[in-house]
């Protein structure tokens, strides 16, 4: 078989195969820095407390370099402008959240058009309990602190009774009476207002490979060796084809030794 391998032809389908499979092995190289790339951990402080106007402003996406952040905002909260989000889990356990629009402001002509934030303000196993929370809010003017984090997508929640469980920045504003600029994230409020505080925990900074590319990789390094077996199988085939000839060609002659091809 080498004997075939070794005419013209078959080194240079060889060198096509070669130069097909080092593509793709530097595609599989390509993919799988990406994956790798991808999983670098920007290591930034997220815990010390920071205004929130100096994070970000209103009208604004949550970044992957804001998210998670504590930060702190001093106005009040709207009266009235509460919402209580369904199916929030907590430590395995479903309850629920209250969620409460506070305008952030200095003074009181501030807070009056100032832009609109929306505060987590805490967890209960059930939507009675957090009643009384509103009740034990601050009245007026307060600072307040907690993580921010960017706004939830909404979801299929049965608005027919009136539930909603996800904390989706768009339905608030379809809620909230008076608004103005309103803050793309919301924020899980760190302070004790005599209610169950909701978890909300550091962001993680563990390294997570990104398997989609690794999988690629793969993929370009098995084309890599089917280009290679690809050339074996051809040169395969047209020895074989020549053995069968050279077979058939001497069965003829021994039938018939006068024949002339």
């Amino acid at each position: 078989m080498w004997n075939v391998a070794r005419r013209p032809r078959w080194i240079a389908m060889l060198v096509l195969c070669l130069a097909v499979a080092a593509a793709f092995a530097l595609l599989g190289q390509w993919q799988l820095e990406r994956s790798v790339d991808e999983a670098t951990v920007i290591d930034r402080d997220t815990e010390t407390v920071q205004p929130i106007d100096r994070l970000t402003e209103p009208q604004r996406a949550v970044t992957e370099a804001m998210a998670g952040h504590v930060v702190s905002a001093t106005g009040a909260f709207v009266p009235g402008e509460f919402t209580v989000l369904s199916d929030r889990q907590q430590d395995g356990e479903s309850g629920y959240w209250l969620v409460g629009q506070f305008r952030v402001g200095a003074t009181e002509a501030e807070r009056q058009t100032g832009p609109s934030l929306a505060v987590a303000i805490g967890w209960a196993p059930t939507s009675a309990e957090l009643d009384g929370v509103i009740d034990r809010l601050p009245d007026g003017p307060l600072e307040i602190t907690g993580r921010y984090l960017p706004s939830e997508a909404p979801t299929d929640s049965d608005f027919e009774n009136g539930e909603h469980s996800s904390l989706a920045i768009a339905a608030l504003i379809n809620q909230w009476q008076s608004v103005d600029d309103v803050y793309g994230g919301y924020l899980v409020l760190h302070d004790d207002v005599g209610q169950q505080l909701i978890s909300s925990p550091k962001p993680s900074e563990e390294v997570q490979l990104n398997w989609l590319n690794i999988f690629y990789a793969a993929e370009w390094v098995i084309f890599a060796g089917f280009a290679i077996y690809l050339w074996y199988r051809l040169v395969k085939d047209a020895w074989e084809r020549e053995l069968e000839e050279a077979a058939e060609l001497a069965a003829q002659q021994s039938r018939d030794p006068q024949k002339v091809d």
